[in-house]
């Protein structure tokens, strides 16, 4: 099978952390095949992230909302919009697809266009034109992207690389350079990036995973006080009003670009940074795939499944209580109390950075 796969069409529409754990797969297909062509199909949110991976070949762009919005518009304006973005699939020729969408349309829609291997999860049964279909209940047990890197057994393919990656373009490093020297970040202090959002992803649920922003505020107090480090707080435009409470509640000077860079701009600026301390979400896994140590902050979800991967230097704290995690199959509980991620002690969590602190300077 293996000498046969000339092109490749990875499928993943969901966020930041989901696209990133994807890398090792697609750094395992190129180190198997040398010459194989690696497509992409992701939404607009992870682009970015994918053009500036120097070992994907061919980005394209599915975003659910824009074929929705079309469809209530005008229903023929939506089946010419879809015939393009299928005919720029078919043009290129893919011997594979990997599906990770998790529904049948994809898998459909791959079948429609012509790719005679299409392989993923066949969660609850909703994929029945996958090629080879693996039964799937959810992410459990182990981490997503050893799940990913199964499938990659199907081709008959390596899986021993495991590290994510995350690349920024040279514009991105030179304004990431160029605020750094604007702002004066002595070699002789640390950088720590705090990320107290969580991403996009959960979107309105986003505050159950947000370790509330007054502890925030208490961490980075204690951080600059007891560490003597330069702070700079991170986080979307919708993200803003948090990361406007927890700075003005600092009483030491931090940096906050909060709403105030490129998604590229983030990552490079991220590189630059001594360690990250961030809640569970795509920020997390940018620092991972950066190489920046992190401690992470754990609420409702799995950190063995969803959290840094590989473990390595990254540290998670959580508070364990009876119902947690309870986050399973893509499903969180009805629950207001969020006592797993509102009884975590900012104590705890310094303990944490002061640990990783510790083997910064050491190395």
């Amino acid at each position: 099978m293996k000498k046969d796969i000339k092109k490749v069409l990875i499928i993943n529409i969901f966020g930041i952390g989901d696209v990133l754990f994807t890398t090792p797969v697609i750094r395992n297909i190129k180190e198997s095949i040398p010459q194989v062509t690696v497509g992409y199909m992701a939404n607009q949110r992870t682009v970015r992230i994918l053009e500036n991976n120097p070992l994907v070949d061919r980005v394209h762009v599915y975003e659910r909302d824009f074929f929705q919005e079309i469809w209530g518009r005008s229903k023929k304006e939506y089946f010419q919009a879809m015939a393009r973005s299928l005919n720029e699939i078919r043009n290129e020729k893919y011997d594979v697809v990997l599906d990770l969408s998790l529904n049948g349309n994809a898998a459909f829609l791959m079948w429609l266009v012509g790719i005679k291997e299409r392989i993923g999860y066949d969660f609850k049964g909703r994929s029945p034109f996958l090629s080879r279909k693996i039964p799937f209940k959810g992410y459990e047990g182990k981490h997503v992207v050893a799940y990913y890197l199964d499938l990659l057994k199907e081709l008959g393919l390596s899986t021993k690389y495991r590290k994510l990656e995350i690349y920024s373009s040279p514009e991105d490093e030179r304004w990431a350079d160029d605020f750094c020297k604007e702002n004066d970040f002595s070699k002789d202090r640390k950088v720590v990036a705090v990320f107290p959002g969580g991403g996009a992803s959960w979107g309105k649920d986003a505050r159950f995973k947000r370790w509330p922003a007054a502890k925030y505020a208490q961490l980075i107090n204690k951080m600059i006080d007891k560490l003597s480090c330069e702070v700079i707080i991170f986080g979307d435009e919708k993200e803003q009003d948090i990361c406007s409470d927890i700075a003005s509640a600092v009483a030491n000077k931090t940096n906050s670009v909060c709403g105030k860079t490129t998604l590229g701009q983030t990552i490079a600026l991220l590189g630059k940074c001594s360690m990250a301390v961030v809640n569970d979400g795509g920020p997390l896994h940018m620092a991972v795939a950066k190489g920046v140590p992190t401690v992470s902050i754990f609420g409702p979800v799995d950190s063995e499944v969803y959290g840094p991967y590989p473990k390595d230097e990254h540290l998670v704290v959580t508070y364990d209580v009876s119902c947690r995690p309870c986050y399973r199959q893509f499903r969180k509980a009805s629950c207001d109390h969020i006592t797993c991620l509102k009884n975590i002690d900012v104590n705890d969590v310094f303990g944490n950075i002061e640990q990783v602190y510790i083997n910064l300077k050491e190395n």
